[in-house]
C-alpha cells in the first residue's frame, strides 16, 4: 500500500490542516510552494538543527522524523553561519528534492560577528532559492526573550513578504531551562523533542 504524504504532527500540522493558508490578523496568505511535489523535508541549519550536545538519534530532526510520514533529512552543520550555510544550498538542500525545507541560522553569525544586515540578506537568499526550486520555506525564529531578539522581526518580515512559514521563538522554554540544556545554550534530549513540536 502506498503511503499518504500528507504531513501531520507538529508545527507543521497546523499549516497544511488549514490548507496552508495563514492567518496574520485579519488578512490571509498562502504558502508558496503548498503544492511541492518534493519528497523530503530538509532541516538547514547549525548546532541546533546538528543536534549539538546530543547523540544523532537524539537530534530534533530525528525527532521530528518520528512524528511525520516524509522522510527527514538533517543538514545541520555545528558552528555554521548563514555566510557557510548559501555556500553548500545547492548540494545539501536543492539536490535532494526538498518538499520543505525548515531553515534554522543565526547563532553563530551573532557570536562570530557576522554583520546583522548581512544574516538577514542571507536568509532572504536561502529563502528565495528553496523557492525557485518549488519548496516550502519555513523559518525558525532563534531569538529567546531579549537573547538575539533583534533577528526576530526581519526573520518574520522575511517569511511574511515571501510566503514562507514563521516559527517563532524555537529556543522559547529552553534557553531559561536548565532541565533542558545540555550546556548553557544547547538543547539536551528532551529540549529537541520540544522543539520538534514547536
Amino acid at each position: 500500500m502506498k503511503k499518504d504524504k500528507t504531513i501531520l504532527p507538529g508545527f507543521i500540522s497546523v499549516f497544511f490542516l488549514s490548507c496552508a493558508i495563514i492567518s496574520s490578523g485579519c488578512a490571509k496568505r498562502e504558502i508558496k510552494n503548498a503544492n511541492s511535489q518534493g519528497e523530503n523535508i530538509i532541516c538547514f541549519g547549525d548546532s541546533i538543527t546538528f543536534g549539538y550536545g546530543v547523540l544523532p538519534s537524539e537530534s530534533y530532526p530525528l525527532a521530528l522524523a518520528k512524528m511525520v510520514v516524509l522522510p527527514v533529512i538533517n543538514t545541520g552543520i555545528d558552528g555554521d553561519t548563514s555566510t557557510e550555510a548559501l555556500r553548500r544550498l545547492d548540494t545539501d538542500v536543492l539536490s535532494r528534492s526538498p518538499r520543505m525545507v525548515i531553515i534554522e541560522f543565526g547563532g553563530n553569525d551573532f557570536l562570530r560577528k557576522v554583520p546583522f544586515e548581512k544574516t538577514v540578506s542571507n536568509i532572504r537568499e536561502m529563502v528565495e532559492r528553496i523557492q525557485a526550486g518549488g519548496a516550502m520555506v519555513a523559518v525558525a525564529d532563534i531569538s529567546a526573550g531579549l537573547l538575539m531578539k533583534e533577528y526576530h522581526a526581519p526573520y518574520k518580515k522575511i517569511a511574511f513578504e515571501k510566503g514562507a512559514i514563521f516559527i517563532p521563538s524555537v529556543m522559547a522554554g529552553i534557553i531559561t531551562n536548565p532541565q533542558m540544556k545540555s550546556d548553557f545554550f544547547h538543547p539536551n534530549c528532551n529540549g529537541y523533542k520540544l522543539i520538534a513540536k514547536v
